[in-house]
């Protein structure tokens, strides 16, 4: 088991940026992929960006392309989603994931999920 806990949402203004961080523990998931959901108030969730246990290979929504750089540390277990230019419509719940191998970035794919961190952009 892999128990995955967030950290680093909150408050912001449009524009603004913050740092999310995933620690995990349970089990070491240095050689999982390991990534970010996101779910808006009446929306469905949706990827944010994922990363390969190497760090090389490295995916990105549509919504956070040019904005957002993903990235990890194995010796920490942790993987962190840096985020700029945070508009009004990125409020969120944030969620951690771990990917199951051999799946791609869909809900369905996903071991493991965190309990979400949120983050409210304000205009």
């Amino acid at each position: 088991q892999v128990q995955l806990v967030e950290s680093g949402g909150g408050l912001v203004q449009a524009g603004g940026s913050l740092r999310l961080s995933c620690a995990a523990s349970g089990r070491t998931v240095s050689s999982y992929y390991m990534g970010w959901f996101r779910q808006a108030p009446g929306k469905d969730r949706e990827f944010v960006a994922g990363i390969s246990w190497s760090g090389y290979i490295i995916s990105y929504g549509d919504s956070g392309k040019g904005r957002f750089t993903i990235s990890r540390d194995n010796a920490k277990n942790t993987v962190y989603l840096q985020m700029n230019s945070l508009q009004p419509e990125e409020t969120a719940v944030y969620y951690c994931v771990v990917r199951r191998r051999g799946s791609s970035w869909s809900q369905e794919g996903m071991d493991y999920w965190g309990k979400g961190t949120l983050v409210t952009v304000s205009s």
